[in-house]
């Protein structure tokens, strides 16, 4: 019959075997009495040991191999040279502790046995809990029934019959184990979500290893998976050996079955190898290497196999379902290296074979991937970056030869007070060599001044006053491959000089509301900049331009270098808050007005292309943490039309919430600009808990976009992109789901369509 992890009687009608760990009993010694006296716990003077006739005698110090004990009355038969100790007997001996009702000692025999409500410790923390057991001198356990062990570092091995050598080994036999709780919350006991229950187990006290023999993985009482040559170190140290089996299936190749196996190098490096095995496809092989040197950690993960792949360079490959047999696969490395307090390296690596090969083995969805090395120094007032940046394009359509490489991207800060006249003047040179193999190659070197000074007036406005210089330099050839005439600058040699002066006002006036404190703060800039040869500069860093409240009040509403907003404007706006007990509101609206009627090089659809800017905002709304919603939107200006209209809203706790996130962009952008192109998404996921370990969850991403919108990537206003699916029991040992998930579209040879995923996690074993 299989061994069980739970006990007899508890509290209210049953008590769980590891109920003693729960109440340490009094630590008391005997004093020097008579062997048959029944003394007083009171009196006790210190630790004992019993001389040669039997009586017990104080001792200051010991050597460490001798046992102290201590007992509420002790017992001595002359005729059979046995000592007894009756009560909360307690031995100790060199870090190691046995607690039990009674303990016999034959003089003659030299055998230790003790009985009832027995509890040993061992030096590493680990409890023994048994109602016999005999013990060596060393306080070894000998021969057991029923015992269970409660590890130090969580987990326990229950099992029938169990037997202790002299190396202290221990060999169990029709055992179990497992890393949950035996105990509810009112001490009775309850059966654990997950165990493994083995014929032997053996218990190594050198190497800290506990390994199984003819072990099955039960969950809910269920067998439900084999492990063969299983093994695990007492103290959870990571450990040479496989690892829990992943299964999963999708469409591209069937059923997977992914065996990992782990290999400990060192305390600091370690190498995870897994075999994959697929119904639809051949074998696939991957691993990840990690080590942590003394200046900082570093990973190498790689995939490699071979299948047919269908290239997709256009929509017409993509569709053809043409595909050829090669060998495929992903590199990916990352690490950072602290040299000093001040020098760092980051890396950061990623490589694959061909466009889809990540999509169909469901290892990322993303659509580029992108590489980079930065090397960097950060002092008191002064920040150093010599970087350099690839991107891979796994787009369909995409153009490899157009997309940059940016080596090198050099940029330099320095910050220092300016006496005198108060505030901060920070310096900075940035270079930039942008390198396509097929388009447009372009480098930029500029310097940069700027001062901030900061000032508070006795009515509580706070003024911000900056002025900037700043000479630009570029060279570019090549610049008839960029498409967008607005992109491309012209090429040779070309200067620019920018010079801007800037006034920020803020004044925050704070009153009391609906029982909380709300806070109204106008917000007026004045920026100046004069008229610039924008047109002349190539643009490779500011094409994504869109007016929003995160650059409403900036300097510069282009993000990066290369394109400077010039003329007169002046940004008005408002922020407006309200703290209340477990709410909290804020807002921001704010619109420009440009002084300047000279046409501007932004786009339409941006919301600054006229003098009169569209108006955007944001606000934030939350509750606790049960209600978190954020809404952004930019309005026409003529017309109050939703130019951008973006939701993103949480309500529920950890296990029932429900997220969804909307975003609509339509600013009537010409098609022309790649990067502008207008977008209708919606996203949602919810979670619902039951049955206080039960949860159903589910996501759901769907591209709303019209054709009319985009006519080059948009669908039909209603397209299912992916969606998921599962059901999950999570308790205080075990995460278990089943997930559901389906693709829509197909891209090459990774195949739409259904795949399922088993995942489990076992605390104090691992994850899969």
């Amino acid at each position: 019959m299989r061994h069980s992890l739970l006990g007899g009687i508890c509290a209210s009608g049953v008590v769980s075997l590891a109920a003693p760990a729960l109440a340490a009993p009094p630590r008391t010694t005997v004093p020097e009495i008579a062997p048959t006296a029944r003394p007083s716990r009171a009196q006790a003077p210190g630790p004992v040991t019993i001389a040669p006739d039997g009586t017990p005698t104080e001792v200051e110090a010991a050597p460490t191999d001798e046992i102290h004990f201590e007992a509420d009355k002790v017992d001595y038969a002359n005729d059979s040279d046995v000592v007894t100790a009756h009560g909360n007997v307690i031995l100790r001996r060199a870090g190691q502790t046995v607690r039990s009702d009674v303990v016999t000692w034959n003089r003659k025999t030299g055998q230790i046995e003790a009985t009832g409500n027995i509890r040993s410790v061992d030096e590493s923390g680990n409890i023994l809990y048994t109602d016999k057991v005999e013990l060596t001198d060393e306080l070894k356990t000998g021969a057991m029934e029923d015992l269970l062990v409660v590890l130090r570092e969580g987990g326990r091995l229950a099992a029938r019959q169990a037997s202790r050598d002299a190396s202290g080994n221990l060999t169990m036999h029709d055992a179990a184990f497992s890393g949950c709780t035996i105990q509810d919350e009112e001490g009775c006991p309850k059966r654990p979500s997950w165990e493994i229950t083995a014929v032997k187990v053996t218990w190594n006290q050198v190497t800290k290893k506990v390994r199984y023999s003819g072990a099955t993985l039960r969950v809910f009482g269920i067998p439900l998976l084999p492990l063969p040559g299983l093994e695990h170190t007492s103290d959870f140290r990571a450990e040479t050996g496989l690892l829990i089996p992943n299964i999963r299936s999708n469409a591209s190749n069937g059923v997977e079955f992914a065996e990992p196996f782990y290999w400990r190098i060192a305390p600091n490096k370690d190498l995870t190898v897994t075999g994959h095995v697929f119904t639809g496809a051949l074998p696939m092989i991957s691993g990840t290497y990690r080590e942590l040197t003394g200046i900082g950690p570093f990973q190498i993960t790689g995939y490699l196999t071979r299948s047919s792949a269908i290239p997709v360079y256009t929509k017409v490959d993509a569709g053809s379902g043409v595909g050829t047999n090669q060998f495929r696969g992903y590199l990916e490395a990352n690490g950072r290296f602290q040299f000093n307090e001040n020098w760092s390296l980051s890396i950061y690596g990623r490589y694959v074979s061909d466009r889809t090969f990540l999509r169909r083995y469901d290892i990322t969805r993303e659509d580029r991937l992108r590489s980079s090395i930065n090397l960097e120094r950060i002092g008191d007032n002064s920040y150093f970056s010599l970087a350099g940046w690839h991107v891979q394009t796994l787009r369909v359509g995409d153009k490899q030869g157009q997309v940059p490489l940016a080596l090198p991207a050099l940029d330099w800060r320095y910050r220092v007070a300016t006496p005198g006249i108060g505030g901060h003047l920070e310096f900075q040179v940035n270079t930039l060599a942008i390198t396509r193999t097929d388009g447009q190659d372009t480098q930029r070197a500029f310097a940069r001044a700027q001062w901030d000074l900061r000032k508070v007036t006795p009515m509580g406005q706070e003024i911000t006053f900056t002025g900037l210089l700043r000479g630009d330099l570029y060279h570019s050839d090549g610049n008839a491959a960029t498409t967008t005439d607005l992109y491309r600058g012209q090429s040779g040699w070309q200067a620019r000089g920018i010079a801007t002066a800037a006034i920020d006002v803020k004044w925050p006036l704070v009153g009391a509301l609906l029982g909380g404190t709300q806070v109204i703060t106008p917000h007026v800039q004045l920026v100046a900049t004069p008229h610039l040869r924008n047109i002349t500069i190539p643009n490779e860093d500011s094409r994504a331009v869109d007016l929003d409240d995160s650059n409403l009040f900036s300097l510069n509403r282009f993000n990066g270098y290369d394109r400077v907003e010039d003329g007169v404007r002046v940004t008005y706006g408002f922020d407006w808050s309200l703290i209340r007990p477990r709410w909290k509101i804020t807002s921001t609206v704010g619109q420009s007005y440009r002084m300047s009627s000279e046409q501007t090089l932004l786009p339409d659809g941006t919301g600054l292309s006229n003098r009169l800017s569209d108006i955007v905002g944001r606000t934030d709304i939350r509750y606790r943490d049960i209600i978190q919603l954020t809404h952004r939107f930019r309005l026409d200006k003529n017309s109050f039309k939703l130019r951008r209209n973006e939701i993103d809203a949480t309500l529920g706790n950890h296990r029932t919430y429900l997220e969804v996130g909307y975003m609509r962009l339509n600013r009537d952008m010409p098609v022309t600009f790649e990067d502008l192109r207008d977008r209708e998404e919606l996203r949602a996921a919810a979670r619902i808990g039951f049955a206080r370990y039960f949860s159903i969850f589910g996501s759901s991403v769907v591209n709303l976009t019209r054709k009319t919108d985009d006519p080059v990537y948009g669908s039909d206003g209603f397209q299912m992109l992916r969606h998921r699916l599962g059901l999950a029991y999570t308790d205080d040992c075990l995460d278990l789901s089943i997930t559901w998930k389906r693709d829509y579209v197909t891209t090459g040879d990774a195949t739409a369509g259904n795949s399922f995923l088993f995942s489990i996690a076992l605390r104090g074993l691992g994850t899969r």
